[in-house]
C-alpha cells in the first residue's frame, strides 16, 4: 500500500490546476500538494494518478513520492475562501497527497535542454497511458535539482471514463506532435524497446495493489477485485500493440 498521513493543516490552494489541488502539511512533517476526491474530476482522477505515477517510477522515470493522504473536513475551518471549504467538506477521508518540492522550476523547454533519450522515454509513457495534459502550453513537467519530474497524471487513463467502449481504446493511436517533449524525441523506436517489455502483467499487478479499494470501486465496480482485473486486462492488451498508438519517428 501506499504510505498514509493524515493532514493537520491546510497552506494555500495552487490555482494553476482546474481541480484546485493545495498545498497541505501532515503528521509526519512533511508537506504535499493534495489532490482531492472531492473535486470536479472524482476519484478516477485520483486512480490514474496513482497508477500512471508509480508505474513511472517503476520504469525510472522521476515522479514525486505519492501518499494516501487523510483529510479532515475541519482543517478548512479557516480558510476564507467558500470554494476551498465545499472541496474539503467533500473530501473527507482518504486522498491523494504528492510529495511538495521546494525550489522547483516550472519545465521552460528553452531553458531547460533534455536528453533525447529521456525525452523519449517521457513521450512513451504518455503515448502508453494516454497522458494529453503534457503540452507546451501546460507541461505538468518541473526541474529540481536540475532533474526533470512528472507531475499531474489525472487526465490520463481516459479509457476508464468509458468501460463499455475501452477495448476500442486499447489500439487508439496517440497524437504526439503537441507533446511538449516531442522535438527532443528522436529515439522512440529505442525507447520503446527499452520500456515494453518491462510493462509485465506482474508489473502493473504490483501497481494496481497500491490503488485504495474505496477509490476503485467509488464508480463503475462492485469490488476492487474487478475493478483491477479491468485495468490489468486493458493496460496489458494496450502495450502489447505498441505499434498501434507509438507515434512514428519524431512526434514533431
Amino acid at each position: 500500500m501506499l504510505r498514509q498521513v493524515t493532514a493537520i493543516r491546510y497552506v494555500t490552494p495552487l490555482r494553476e490546476g482546474g481541480s484546485l489541488p493545495g498545498v497541505v502539511e501532515a503528521d509526519d512533517l512533511g508537506t504535499y500538494v493534495a489532490k482531492f476526491r472531492g473535486a470536479g474530476q472524482g476519484p478516477k482522477a485520483l486512480v490514474a494518478e496513482v497508477i500512471c505515477g508509480e508505474l513511472a517510477r517503476r520504469l525510472e522515470l522521476r515522479v514525486p513520492p505519492l501518499v494516501v493522504l487523510d483529510i479532515d473536513p475541519v482543517i478548512g475551518r479557516a480558510e476564507p475562501d467558500q470554494e476551498v471549504q465545499e472541496l474539503l467538506r467533500n473530501s473527507g477521508g482518504a486522498n491523494l497527497g504528492m510529495d511538495f518540492l521546494p525550489g522547483a522550476l516550472g519545465f521552460d523547454p528553452v531553458a531547460h535542454p533534455v536528453d533525447p533519450m529521456l525525452a523519449s522515454r517521457v513521450l512513451w509513457f504518455d503515448a502508453y497511458v494516454e497522458n494529453v495534459d503534457r503540452s507546451w502550453r501546460n507541461p505538468n513537467l518541473l526541474v529540481w535539482h536540475r532533474e526533470l519530474w512528472l507531475i499531474d497524471h489525472g487526465a490520463s487513463l481516459y479509457f476508464h471514463h468509458n468501460w463499455p467502449r475501452a477495448a476500442a481504446a486499447v489500439h487508439r493511436a496517440y497524437r504526439g506532435e503537441d507533446h511538449v517533449l516531442a522535438p527532443h524525441a528522436s529515439r522512440l523506436a529505442e525507447a520503446d524497446a527499452e520500456l515494453a517489455p518491462r510493462v509485465t502483467p506482474e508489473l502493473l499487478t504490483e501497481v494496481l495493489a497500491l490503488v485504495p479499494e474505496e477509490w476503485l470501486t467509488a464508480a463503475d465496480f462492485d469490488s476492487a477485485d474487478v475493478a483491477r482485473e479491468a485495468y490489468l486486462a486493458h493496460l496489458s492488451a494496450r502495450v502489447a500493440r505498441t505499434a498501434d498508438w507509438l507515434p512514428q519517428g519524431n512526434a514533431a
